[in-house]
């Protein structure tokens, strides 16, 4: 898709009015809809707008529109630009700026970081705060030189960073942390204090129905010598 001017309304509104060229040819160069050339030139739309010559502006080219203005099919082509901007590098943003009266700061919001959201890596820690890797570590293991002073402060009430900031680095770092899938376990011991509990006796029980009569575990040895004690009364009595 090619580029189209710099104010397509503007130079929309002088080729209406210095040109014979159709309402496509114009909405096809501003990229614009033919309706809305049409409301142009009819005075319904860009009401109040000057008009922007195209040729001045060196956008086009005298020929290149009585070209279009001879043959109702050709494009209007934008002229090259005979000044070339150079291409602009995209710059690696380094760590955040610290106002130098915020800096004593940044150990206590870090701690915060720490025992908050120990989730973050250091190098979020890094963006958050604009501080250095080296006292992240000291931080981290009590070795600063101000550990017994330091105190968890949260860096957005200090205004080391923004409420937005931090909440995009911690959620950043919840969807790079692993998802665990839960395991099954087997069965576990219940605790004494349930083990041990008296049995609850539910008060809305029906107390007429009798309770089921523990049966007596059976003695081999006792059956056997009462078979052999009946089988000896029945030869007495033969």
């Amino acid at each position: 898709m090619s580029q189209g001017p710099l104010m397509p309304k503007a130079t929309a509104v002088w080729l209406v009015e210095n040109t014979s060229l159709s309402f496509d040819q114009i909405a096809d160069f501003c990229k614009l809809h033919p309706l809305e050339v049409k409301g142009i030139a009819d005075g319904e739309v860009a009401a109040g707008i000057k008009g922007s010559d195209p040729i001045t502006t060196g956008q086009l080219t005298r020929d290149e529109i009585e070209k279009a203005q001879a043959d109702p099919n050709h494009r209007l082509r934008l002229a090259e630009s005979r000044v070339k901007l150079p291409e602009q590098k995209r710059v690696k943003k380094g760590p955040r700026y610290t106002p130098v009266s915020r800096r004593h700061d940044r150990p206590n919001a870090i701690l915060w970081l720490v025992r908050n959201h120990p989730e973050l890596k250091d190098a979020q820690i890094m963006r958050l705060v604009g501080t250095t890797k080296t006292t992240i570590q000291q931080v981290r293991e009590r070795t600063h030189w101000n550990s017994a002073s330091l105190s968890p402060m949260d860096p957005v009430t200090l205004g080391l960073c923004s409420q937005i900031d931090l909440d995009f680095e911690v959620q950043r770092s919840a969807k790079d942390r692993p998802h665990v899938e839960p395991q099954e376990h087997g069965g576990t011991l219940m605790p004494a204090e349930v083990s041990t509990a008296p049995e609850r006796v539910d008060p809305f029980a029906d107390m007429s129905r009798p309770k089921p009569v523990q049966e007596d575990a059976i003695d081999v040895n006792s059956v056997f010598a009462k078979l052999k004690q009946l089988k000896r009364s029945d030869e007495d009595e033969e």
